[in-house]
């Protein structure tokens, strides 16, 4: 079995901080520029035994939040030629791995949008450890993705005039995160 050295890195369960993390996602708009977006994390487990390649985590984001800046893209986003909010309120991650290639790391996983689940790898960059004022220890961590938004049957678009497509097909999905190691 690999394993990796994490300065700072610390066995135990994480749990996320919603309030200093944030879940952000762009996609090409006519084919000319890109239209950004977040969601709101709803939770997000880390089980992190000695070896971090072992690690298991288990994220949840609240697909209802959607937020590009304008609400009438948003409640198109919500409805059911996007995201389908009413039935499928949220979008989910389970990690199915860890590696390191080439002093690189990536969390495999499991996500699940509007009840479809594909394979996905994050590329994820520690961004360290340490204790807050309140002596509660803490991690940071980025991690970017790209999906094609039609494998999770978000399929809607709309064709342009001068040629193209209204809404491109690739998604970024960036994370970043925070978490605190559970006391026991």
């Amino acid at each position: 079995m690999t394993t990796i050295d994490i300065p700072g890195y610390r066995a135990g369960t994480w749990v996320l901080d919603p309030s200093h993390s944030e879940v952000t996602f762009s996609v090409r708009h006519m084919m000319i520029s890109k239209v950004r977006g977040t969601f709101g994390v709803k939770s997000a487990t880390l089980i992190a035994p000695e070896n971090p390649l072992e690690a298991r985590v288990e994220a949840s984001v609240d697909v209802t939040s959607i937020d590009t800046k304008d609400e009438g893209r948003d409640t198109h986003l919500r409805s059911g030629d996007f995201f389908d909010t009413e039935n499928f309120p949220t979008m989910e991650f389970v990690s199915t791995g860890a590696r390191s290639e080439n002093g690189e790391l990536f969390v495999d996983g499991d996500l699940t949008i509007r009840g479809i689940t594909k394979p996905v790898s994050f590329e994820l960059d520690f961004g360290g450890f340490g204790s807050d004022p309140w002596g509660n220890y803490k991690a940071g961590a980025s991690a970017k993705t790209v999906i094609n938004r039609e494998d999770f049957g978000l399929t809607w678009n709309a064709a342009l005039e001068t040629g193209g497509v209204l809404v491109g097909k690739d998604v970024t999905i960036s994370l970043d995160l925070q978490g605190a190691l559970q006391q026991d």
